[in-house]
């Protein structure tokens, strides 16, 4: 007979943190417009929660996942009230960023069926298909608000772009999306993974072939730890299919070094190999989401199981009585040096809470 270990924290406590964390991302605004970006004259913002990008984009996916594992009605209205909203204000430019809230839009279609969500599913992912912008050997070009970023591949696009579009293929049998999903997975691994670690590069440019500053960044590995369990099950590969066995091997040797790097209060380094740079939060909550679901799925050894509970109860400490996570780095763009990640400032931000929401979240099935 198998007996079932303590976990370190209540099941109610759990779901306490999260409703507090909810409550929190829905009310972050950059008041001050102290973190706007300022391309050209052109002005983001990456911060408030109601605006239309990546950083609310995967804020609107923990919340969502929230309502699909616990039945939460609250996490469901506060997604059905930002997409209603966005829409009255209309779509913004389409972008590698822009899209991800596509993502959850399609889970909503995918549960209610409701035909306003289509237009948008099907004019974006026709988008991706064949108007963005491309590399060398047709890898998606990280095109956002800002510079081109003519042939520069980012670990980013893959969770940003690639993910909802395979969800939107599978959603409406469109097969060449799914095709199309595959290869930016296989062309991002091929440029963007460290042979040597297995841990991921920010980036790669096909102008100069190389990695820029070769940095080991935290946040841009966490989106590979989570995108691979995403997309394995996204795209339901069977456990003979060679996709599904490389994506986990690829994900296996990044695990490995994680491991090796993780700090001692369960949180990772901003640049995963080098101390001297600060501990960062979002990453971590990304790592164990990513871990959790993986061996939830059966995908991995649950002995990596006690490496996303040390990233958690760290976490935990970082999440102070208005539900802030701390020491989450801003929006990152690509670094030509290691200084460049380490002095990148932190705030409170929407993928902070959300990637801590998604965490607890999936340690939720941990209980059951």
């Amino acid at each position: 007979m198998i007996i079932k270990r303590e976990l370190f924290i209540e099941k109610e406590e759990v779901e306490k943190v999260i409703d507090l964390l909810i409550n929190n991302l829905t009310k972050i605004e950059d008041k001050n417009q102290e973190f706007i970006l300022n391309f050209d004259g052109l002005k983001v913002d990456d911060k408030s929660w109601n605006i239309w990008n990546w950083p609310q984009g995967i804020g609107l996916y923990g919340i969502y996942k929230n309502y699909q594992i616990t039945k939460n009605q609250k996490s469901l209205n506060i997604v059905n009230e930002w997409v209603t909203n966005r829409m009255i204000e209309g779509a913004p430019p389409k972008n590698v960023n822009t899209m991800a809230p596509l993502l959850t839009m399609a889970y909503l279609y995918e549960q209610t069926s409701d035909s306003k969500y289509l237009p948008y599913l099907e004019q974006w992912a026709e988008w991706v298909m064949n108007d963005m912008p491309r590399t060398k050997e047709n890898g998606l070009q990280h095109e956002t608000y800002g510079p081109s970023n003519t042939n520069q591949l980012w670990d980013d696009t893959l969770i940003m772009t690639v993910l909802p579009l395979a969800k939107i293929g599978k959603l409406l049998n469109r097969p060449h999306y799914l095709e199309e999903a595959k290869h930016q997975f296989l062309i991002h691994i091929k440029y963007l993974q460290d042979k040597k670690t297995g841990l991921w590069y920010h980036g790669w440019t096909f102008e100069g072939n190389h990695n820029y500053a070769e940095a080991l960044w935290a946040r841009g590995n966490c989106w590979i730890t989570m995108a691979i369990p995403e997309i394995i099950d996204v795209l339901e590969l069977s456990k003979d299919d060679y996709l599904r066995k490389f994506l986990i091997d690829t994900l296996q040797a990044q695990l490995e070094s994680l491991v090796k790097y993780q700090d001692e209060s369960g949180l990772w380094h901003t640049l995963i190999n080098d101390k001297t740079s600060y501990l960062e939060s979002s990453a971590t909550a990304g790592f164990a989401y990513g871990i959790l679901k993986a061996i939830h799925k059966h995908y991995i050894d649950n002995k990596y199981e006690e490496v996303a509970y040390k990233a958690i109860q760290g976490l935990l400490k970082e999440i102070n009585e208005n539900g802030e996570v701390q020491k989450v780095s801003v929006g990152t763009g690509m670094g030509d040096n290691l200084d460049f990640y380490k002095n990148i400032r932190t705030t409170v931000m929407p993928y902070g809470q959300s990637l801590t929401i998604l965490c607890l979240t999936e340690l939720l099935i941990s209980f059951c």
